[in-house]
């Protein structure tokens, strides 16, 4: 059977389903996945899956790939990824494959998996599964299938990490259609003190109502609209499968995750050890500016869930994020990146204060930056086109980091241009200390890639 290897990406894999994805694919997946967590000694692994509605047809062929290869799989049916996540914990298994294409259209589907129950696989351990399946290189056996509804211990963790204050809040949450739709009312009808609004609450794998994505501003106008008519003093907006976060203040605008973490520094940097902060390469200059101001150690880091969860583990990080809405919470948390958890704890914060989102802002330095812009470069040049933005740079002698795609940093304002590891996607972003300047390098980065993509 033929797999195409551009499915592999750095840091999970993802397809279209009945072309890159199919269930003889993901049989296969789950094969070679069984076979490498037999050669780690490993015997036993969680599966889950998204509300897509290819999920439940590649779950049953990805699962029987892993018993024929003789690792028993502990089946947590429909969830989000973190309550995935969490069933590392819960059940003291430390590996999993998790369904799911996140925020990627309908038509896409695909698997994160982890060999650690820490960060999913990156890098080479992604690499060395597509050679396992090529070589056919697989145990065999006969695994034992069980079931586990996580749901209730899910929910006890989200309650029971959360402390409201006394004011009295209403607040507008936007599933998208998404598998957080599964257990978001059942999770926010736990605290009585706030009002909550729900806002394409049915699970539908169709995605009738908008994208969701919600770093991505056009998919927010509905909860903008919403909490404008409500007079609500928060939005929140969840992905398709429920790890990542997106924030509308109480006058409509969204809210770059950058500036969520100030708002979350600026609560917790005299309560946490060690006082460092990771963030990564997309976010803009004002985070590092506040965090500097609050005496944190900005650590700046690659773009990635694999990447950001591992460093975050590894260095010991209170609280990090990234620009796409991954935040990872371990100062009273797990460190697991969870939607609903993150708009929970933005909650809590309002909820001890008469303070609304915007004037919890106030103070911050001025920058004027593009939202993540993207274009359409095929897998197999887009890294090709970043090393050659690089030379670019080089030949200009502008300062640049390299850690992810190529960041050019300018005394006042900077611009980013990376190769996305969820798509055939070129991204981008420019920030300045002026409307002009910031135009000015967008014009000059913007019309380097018309050339190159020529």
């Amino acid at each position: 059977m033929k797999i195409n290897k551009l499915m592999f990406r750095e840091y999970d894999i993802r397809g279209i389903y009945n072309e890159d994805i199919t269930v003889g694919v993901a049989y296969l997946i789950g094969r070679g996945f069984a076979s490498n967590l037999r050669k780690r000694n490993i015997t036993k692994t969680i599966v889950g899956y998204d509300n897509r509605l290819s999920s439940k047809d590649i779950e049953k062929e990805l699962v029987q790939g892993i018993i024929d290869s003789g690792v028993d799989v502990v089946r947590l049916g429909l969830v989000t990824t973190p309550m995935y996540y969490y069933s590392w914990d819960l059940l003291n298994i430390k590996c999993g494959i998790m369904i799911t294409a996140s925020h990627n259209p309908k038509e896409y589907n695909g698997f994160k998996f982890s060999y650690n129950g820490i960060n999913n696989a990156f890098g080479k351990e992604v690499t060395d599964l597509y050679d396992t399946i090529i070589n056919e290189d697989f145990y065999d056996g006969k695994g034992i299938i069980s079931d586990f509804s996580i749901t209730k211990d899910y929910i006890d963790l989200i309650t029971n990490s959360i402390s409201l204050g006394d004011r009295k809040l209403k607040v507008v949450y936007d599933c998208g259609n998404g598998t957080t739709s599964i257990i978001a009312n059942k999770i926010f009808e736990k605290f009585n003190n706030i009002e909550f609004i729900p806002l394409f609450d049915k699970s539908d794998g169709n995605f009738p109502n908008h994208h969701p994505d919600p770093c991505v501003e056009e998919n927010l106008k509905d909860l903008k609209a919403e909490v404008l008519k409500n007079k609500a003093q928060l939005g929140i907006a969840f992905d398709g499968d429920g790890d990542r976060v997106g924030i509308v203040d109480e006058h409509g605008n969204m809210v770059d995750i950058d500036k969520y973490m100030i708002i979350i520094w600026r609560d917790i940097y005299d309560k946490v050890s060690p006082k460092k902060a990771l963030f990564d390469v997309k976010c803009s200059k004002v985070l590092e500016d506040e965090l500097v101001k609050l005496n944190i150690e900005p650590v700046c880091y690659r773009t990635g869930n694999s990447y950001m969860k591992e460093k975050s583990v590894s260095g010991n990080f209170p609280f990090g994020g990234e620009l796409s809405g991954h935040v990872f919470f371990r100062d009273r948390f797990l460190g697991i990146d969870d939607g609903i958890y993150a708009g929970l704890r933005l909650i809590e914060i309002l909820s001890k204060t008469d303070k609304n989102v915007s004037d919890l802002l106030l103070g911050i330095n001025t920058y004027y930056a593009t939202k993540e812009l993207k274009r359409e470069v095929s897998d197999d040049k887009k890294f090709e086109i970043v090393k050659e933005v690089l030379n670019y740079c080089q030949k200009k002698n502008y300062k640049v980091l390299t850690i992810d795609g190529v960041k050019a940093i300018f005394e006042d304002g900077s611009a980013i241009v990376r190769a996305s590891n969820t798509g055939p996607n070129i991204t981008m972003r420019y920030e300045a200390t002026s409307e002009k300047r910031k135009e000015e390098i967008q014009k000059e980065f913007d019309s380097l890639l018309d050339n190159l993509l020529k």
